[in-house]
């Protein structure tokens, strides 16, 4: 593991926050012309994104004079065809699909890192006897969409044990996909630590957890843009993302309240109590050694190099990548 999570203090981000919740939705942004900015999601309008939700009430991106737009997904891959077909400004996506669509010549950047912790899992029940990577072989194995990071982050994980996707079957079972484990339609399942936690409160029960981090601590998801956008919009991007920081920001300071607006905004929010420890572990996965240095959001290239080069050396793309390319670290907040 390349880093252990570093969740913020209250001291922290109380000083980081000042200036981020005083009624946002007020006296900002008065005056100011609203300029329109649609995200496109992996998922649907799901708890963990609660601060992006739950714009309506708290106005974090109408006070920085953006009209926030989401758009939902299916997957990583799903949210960066959006992005490129000109349905979205902005894509939520993760790492490998971000790695495939360069792979095949698009030009993208990386701007913000959202939850620099690898957040997936392999998980069975325990009455598979499934304890080691290498026991997935032949196995029948469900992620979330063929598009999605449970996919991608699977075939990492089978590669450390010199296996691929030809000695799996995999089954798409959709973003609650714990009901196809629990009825035996497949032996284990990729998911995250936030599905596997919504799991166990369904009744999951007994389960063996293969941790993804335990061997690739590669970000779970990224927002991207275009590369023309990148070059031309660069205050509209660095305003997005100001925005974008004070929403995540509030829901680490703010972890109750967020927990009560899911139940208004999220499709899977209607328990309080399940939507705060979701909030909680994303809150932890969105921060790092490296945010704790310089703001949420904060991109290791470094990792993410290491990361290109495990996907070139599984096959899964063919050219060699590099970071100074397609990541950008110069719109983050604090920068010049």
């Amino acid at each position: 593991m390349l880093h252990s999570r570093l969740p913020l203090n209250r001291r922290q981000l109380a000083g980081l926050l000042v200036l981020a919740v005083f009624a946002p939705g007020q006296g900002q942004a008065q005056g100011i012309v609203q300029e329109r900015m649609v995200m496109a999601g992996w998922s649907k309008p799901i708890s963990e994104i609660t601060h992006l939700l739950a714009e309506p009430e708290k106005g974090f991106f109408k006070a920085r004079g953006i009209e926030f737009v989401y758009l939902s997904g299916a997957g990583g891959g799903d949210a960066l065809r959006n992005l490129l077909s000109g349905q979205a400004d902005v894509a939520f996506t993760d790492p490998g699909s971000l790695f495939a669509a360069l792979d095949k010549g698009e030009r993208l950047r990386a701007i913000y890192d959202v939850y620099p912790q690898n957040v997936f899992n392999v998980v069975s029940l325990k009455s598979r006897n499934l304890t080691r990577v290498a026991d997935l072989k032949g196995k029948r194995i469900g992620v979330y969409s063929l598009s999605s990071g449970t996919r991608q982050n699977l075939q990492v994980l089978l590669h450390t044990a010199g296996l691929s996707e030809q000695d799996v079957t995999i089954v798409p079972t959709g973003l609650l996909n714990f009901a196809p484990l629990m009825q035996g339609q497949v032996d284990a399942t990729a998911a995250t630590d936030t599905g596997l936690l919504v799991g166990r409160q369904r009744g999951l029960g007994d389960v063996n957890v293969m941790e993804v981090r335990q061997h690739l601590n590669l970000s779970s998801d990224v927002l991207v843009v275009r590369e023309d956008s990148y070059q031309k919009q660069k205050p509209l991007l660095r305003r997005f993302l100001k925005a974008f920081q004070d929403s995540a920001l509030w829901m680490q300071l703010q972890p109750e309240e967020a927990a009560r607006l899911a139940v208004r905004y999220a499709i899977d929010g209607q328990n309080e109590a399940t939507n705060l420890e979701v909030i909680r572990l994303r809150n932890a996965s969105s921060t790092s050694a490296l945010t704790q240095r310089h703001g949420l959001g904060a991109i290791d290239a470094a990792t993410l190099q290491k990361g290109a080069q495990v996907y070139r050396d599984m096959g899964l793309i063919s050219r060699e990548l590099s970071t100074s390319d397609f990541v950008a670290s110069d719109l983050l907040p604090g920068k010049p």
